[in-house]
């Protein structure tokens, strides 16, 4: 029977194309590598891997063969998570992917708490761009995932929690901070900054600058919400944030106007997700209830009292 190992090997040259790189990334030596690869080609009677200059490249055998790895795998390490500690207890260590744009500002507190209340559990926290976490979680290299939706991928359980609102936001001296109430129209042909498009965050901005005629200012693409924070409060344009980093302490609104347009509901849908019939069902579902109860009290502390 091929080991464990063998099949991670596999999947991990199919994630990297590259013997060098799945060799630092599996922690064993090139040749080590190779002939564990090999010895899985020979008992399994087949081939796996056309070998080349270019690199390692599935055959089409092995391209299916890796598909169930992958499900071997992560069920292998469910088991371990499960016999670590009980599905119903929030013990252990999770792995937890979530997006810059949300958990530098909502997990702070929330991971506080869980602490008090969970001593055993442990959070490794891991930000990401929102599809390649995805990505992670069905591969089983995270546990857990919270980010914006949607969120894709096949045997996934979607838990969603609450809608976050979107604030139009710009420098104290813009034009169009005085306070009043702004027409719709008077936001054509603005400059609205954004964070670059692998961000779900920057496509729903996207179609908010389509909807106002705003122009996506495309020389000043943030690399984070507070690179966007600055460079509105610098006076370059305007852009919209969340309202958990406008309310925080680590983002804030710090030399922003949060402009008062006429007809605005914008928001975006936050969820958590993990991989369907994880024996840690439970345990997550608990944890995806504390961030929802959090999350709220923080953006209507009055209506959660």
């Amino acid at each position: 029977m091929p080991t464990l190992r063998q099949l991670e090997y596999l999947v991990t040259i199919a994630d990297t194309q590259s013997f060098v790189e799945a060799a630092r990334i599996t922690n064993v030596s090139q040749p080590t590598l190779s002939q564990q690869v090999r010895a899985l080609e020979d008992r399994l009677g087949v081939r796996l891997l056309d070998r080349g200059t270019a690199g390692a490249v599935l055959t089409p055998v092995g391209r299916s063969i890796v598909v169930t790895a992958r499900r071997m795998l992560s069920d292998a390490r469910d088991i371990i998570g499960l016999a670590s500690s009980s599905a119903n207890s929030l013990t252990g260590t999770l792995k937890l992917g979530t997006t810059p744009t949300l958990g530098p500002y909502l997990l702070s507190p929330i991971i506080a708490e869980l602490h008090r209340i969970a001593p055993g559990l442990r959070l490794h926290v891991r930000e990401g761009i929102p599809d390649d976490q995805a990505l992670e979680l069905a591969r089983g290299n995270i546990d857990v995932v919270l980010g914006p939706m949607p969120i894709a991928g096949e045997g996934l359980t979607i838990e969603p929690l609450f809608r976050e609102p979107l604030l139009l936001v710009a420098a104290r001296d813009h034009t169009l901070a005085s306070g009043k109430e702004i027409a719709p129209e008077a936001l054509a042909g603005c400059p609205l900054l954004t964070l670059d498009l692998r961000h779900h965050f920057a496509r729903q901005a996207a179609e908010i600058a389509d909807t106002y005629a705003m122009k996506i200012a495309p020389d000043y693409s943030g690399t984070s919400l507070d690179s966007l924070h600055q460079m509105v409060a610098s006076g370059l344009g305007l852009s919209v944030l969340p309202s958990l980093y406008l309310r925080s302490d680590v983002g804030g609104s710090v030399g922003l106007v949060k402009l008062n347009v006429r007809g605005w509901r914008r928001h975006r849908s936050i969820a958590m997700a993990w991989r369907r019939h994880s024996p840690m069902d439970v345990a997550f579902r608990l944890i995806a209830e504390h961030v929802q109860n959090c999350a709220r009290q923080i953006l209507d502390p009055i209506a959660s009292s």
